[in-house]
């Protein structure tokens, strides 16, 4: 069995642990990957708290991960304004807030300015790794990471089509301090590690934020949080740029969704939920939603050959015509 399944990766579960499911599934169907000597792969980390589009390949295709791992990928995600956490999830505690909301109007007028290739500085809660050890674990330990900015492209950026206002309740959610059992897992965020402090502003005149709950935003109206959609190269984290987009803003923020719509040539309409693959394993039916190999390379051109221009093209010769 070659080709690839791709998952619609549920909100808690790793990578890793998609992979497993793909095994299981693959198990009960009758193909033992252990056994066979099949080889199971995922085409790029999608972590824990983020859902959506997770290419799995299978057999040949694991040849072909790391072109997937190097794809541009689409995200939608969501900034809760007015708290900055310091993995820039809600998994982690608040080092810095802000009474200041942004508008509409503001939101558009900054999204040009992170858009086209931008120097972005890695989260220190990332799998990075720094003298061998993953960043994240650094962090987690209380070492005071700022690592080097880098180089990524941001091909695309704009507000969702649900792009959301309403009262902040989603900073609810934030922990203000870790619980005693220690530090969060590694997040799938990103963070800004700035020392804690707090942004102080001027009163803005509009009241509180409470009774913002109309979705047809208007221009002027200030907002609680935004849904965008982004679509960037590969290395781009998510979570830096909602933190850097929030501070362009005068403000700060943290992420409370993030969804992975496409990966490479992949979509959600590609995509099953981890019911129906357990379903189609014990059905013996994954061929169904099994992709060929070629669906990896649909997004680079192809030139199609008969068996006598394949031929003459292995031994050198210029094809004409």
């Amino acid at each position: 069995m070659h080709g690839w399944i791709i998952l619609d990766k549920p909100l808690g579960l790793g990578s890793t642990q998609g992979v497993s499911a793909v095994k299981r599934a693959l198990r009960t169907a009758g193909f033992d990957a252990s056994k066979r000597g099949i080889k199971v792969g995922h085409g790029g980390t999608l972590d824990p708290l983020a859902t959506g589009v997770l290419p799995i390949a299978i057999g040949e295709a694991t040849k072909l991960a790391g072109r997937m791992l190097d794809s541009d990928k689409v995200y939608d995600f969501t900034i809760a304004f007015g708290a900055q956490t310091d993995t820039l999830d809600l998994e982690g505690k608040v080092i810095a807030e802000s009474d200041l909301r942004p508008t509409l109007a503001q939101v558009d007028a900054v999204l040009p300015r992170f858009t086209g290739s931008i120097e972005q500085v890695p989260p220190a809660y990332s799998a990075l790794k720094v003298d061998g050890a993953r960043a994240y674990d650094l962090a987690r330990a209380g070492e005071d990471l700022v690592l080097a900015g880098r180089r990524v492209t941001v091909f695309e950026l704009k507000p969702s089509p649900a792009r959301g206002g309403g009262p902040a309740k989603l900073v609810e959610g934030v922990h203000h301090e870790r619980s005693a059992g220690g530090a969060p897992p590694p997040p799938f965020a990103e963070g800004a590690n700035d020392p804690q402090h707090r942004v102080d502003h001027a009163p803005h005149g509009q009241g509180s934020s409470g009774g913002r709950s109309d979705p047809m935003l208007r221009a002027g109206e200030e907002l609680d949080r935004i849904t965008l959609t982004a679509h960037v190269s590969k290395g781009t984290y998510i979570r830096s740029l909602a933190r850097d987009i929030a501070l362009a803003l005068g403000t700060v923020g943290h992420v409370t969704m993030l969804r992975r719509t496409k990966a490479g040539p992949f979509t959600l309409s590609h995509a099953i939920s981890l019911d129906k693959l357990a379903e189609l394993g014990i059905a013996r039916g994954l061929e169904q939603i099994l992709l060929p190999l070629r669906a990896g390379l649909d997004d680079i051109p192809a030139l199609p050959l008969s068996p006598d221009q394949a031929g003459l093209l292995r031994q050198g010769r210029v094809l004409i015509g």
